[in-house]
């Protein structure tokens, strides 16, 4: 089976913010990165419905990181994979 993703993934680990009104904010890290989204790990991620939209901040850069809204597109038993929501 040929890779159809549009963005080739980039393994990465960084803490991340993601905030909704259902949990609040919850701290999770990174697994990967593309230029259409990130994938989450967080527990509370998990239960997330395809199509919720969250607000995702990197943290522990050396500026404050973009707020950016994020759609969930898949979930597993660690976590979510979002995408970026383009004109937020």
């Amino acid at each position: 089976m040929a890779n159809q993703r549009q963005y080739p993934r980039t393994p990465m680990k960084c803490r991340i913010k993601i905030s909704h009104p259902s949990f609040g904010e919850v701290f999770g890290h990174t697994r990967d990165l593309s230029d259409g989204g990130v994938y989450v790990r967080h527990e509370a991620l998990a239960g997330l419905p395809s199509g919720t939209q969250v607000s995702g901040q990197v943290q522990d850069l050396p500026i404050e990181a973009p707020v950016l809204l994020m759609e969930v597109i898949r979930t597993d038993a660690e976590g979510a994979g979002f995408r970026f929501v383009e004109g937020a």
